[in-house]
């Protein structure tokens, strides 16, 4: 739900209309980095992309607010900003185990009745728990604190495994650093796979990161490998290889040639590294290749469907349908970058749809 756009607002410097308003609920002692994460996807300004968002942070008490940095920040803004935002972000919350007030749970109740997405970043989630308003439904949090929120919150389906999960009106990620992921994921969302690898690239780091969390956690004593032998394993060059040949039609014994491993041995690699399975990781940089070809070229679906290995637009529109909930067609109507020819790169203006969140219910990033 987008609000009416006060008379003084920034517009869109391409669009005419009011940037999407993301507001971040700071909270002492506030971590610094999680608080980075979505300003420096949602608050940074970049020369040459267009401004679809308007950024502020606002805590329960305005002024000074520690952070866990040694350092105290001014915010100058009370949770009166909660009531006109269009996504909400917790960033963080510690200690995990402390209340909310009744003050800043009415005020986030109250964001979600005014139509909000609310995000959680990290532990985050510990407070967005607390409303009730993921009862029922999966979340995520840092490896190392899944097994607490499941305990302290029965009623929540906790995955420890995935990057982050999005419902569409409230989005969970893991540790810090997947806040990252989960706010590219929504600007994907929002605006399109081109605008977010533009920002992305700007940030000097991939659009999107590939596996879960299983990648990441600390593996108990008996699990530790040479480092030698675990290069040896790693699936970095078969990533590489594939996303290279994505017109050709891989199979996932081809995959396993390619290492010389059993298909049994790379679903085994797969699922301990990415937490996936070879044949889901294929499809979905299909998907995404077919999603920027969609964006940034006049190609018909067809030769989309064979550029991206997924042979027909009968099967492209299958698979695309599964995936994001939405058409071809559709997609390239709510995102498509003007000015370019077949085959070519953005031209200069961009076309966008409203803000809206196209086959992102109920997503995860394995």
């Amino acid at each position: 739900m987008l609000h009416d756009r006060p008379a003084d607002a920034p517009e869109d410097d391409r669009s005419g209309t009011a940037p999407h308003r993301v507001v971040v609920l700071v909270h002492a002692p506030q971590g610094p980095f999680e608080l980075g994460c979505a300003a420096e996807v949602f608050g940074t300004r970049r020369a040459g992309l267009p401004v679809h968002y308007d950024f502020t942070v606002c805590t329960e008490v305005p002024g000074p607010v520690r952070t866990t940095a040694g350092y105290d920040m001014l915010v100058t803004e009370g949770l009166g900003a909660l009531e006109t935002a269009d996504t909400v972000v917790i960033a963080g919350w510690i200690p995990q185990d402390e209340p909310l007030t009744p003050a800043v749970r009415e005020a986030l109740l109250g964001a979600r009745r005014n139509g909000a997405r609310l995000v959680t970043i990290c532990s985050g989630v510990f407070a967005l728990a607390q409303t009730g308003l993921l009862d029922g439904r999966r979340a995520t949090t840092h490896w190392a604190r899944a097994a607490e929120l499941a305990a302290r919150f029965p009623r929540v389906r906790v995955d420890p495994g995935v990057l982050y999960i999005d419902h569409g009106d409230v989005a969970t990620s893991a540790g810090a650093a997947a806040g990252v992921d989960l706010c590219l994921h929504l600007v994907r969302s929002d605006h399109g796979a081109a605008h977010a690898a533009r920002i992305a690239r700007h940030m000097v780091m991939p659009p999107h990161r590939e596996g879960g969390q299983a990648q990441y956690a600390a593996p108990s004593p008996g699990d530790r490998i040479d480092p030698a032998l675990a290069m040896d394993r790693s699936l970095a060059p078969l990533l590489d290889w594939v996303a290279g040949r994505l017109p050709e039609p891989l199979s996932v014994e081809d995959m396993a040639g390619r290492l010389r491993v059993s298909s049994r041995t790379l679903a085994r690699r797969f699922a301990e590294q990415l937490g996936t399975s070879p044949g889901q990781w294929l499809l979905g940089r299909r998907i995404n290749a077919a999603r920027t070809l969609l964006e940034e070229t006049d190609l018909p679906v067809e030769a989309i469907a064979v550029r991206v290995g997924l042979s027909s637009a009968t099967n492209l529109r299958r698979r695309f349908q599964q995936a994001l909930h939405t058409t071809p067609a559709a997609y390239r109507r709510a995102f498509r970058t003007t000015g370019a020819g077949p085959g070519q790169g953005p031209g200069p203006g961009t076309k966008t749809a409203a803000p809206g969140r196209l086959g992102t219910r109920g997503s995860s990033q394995y």
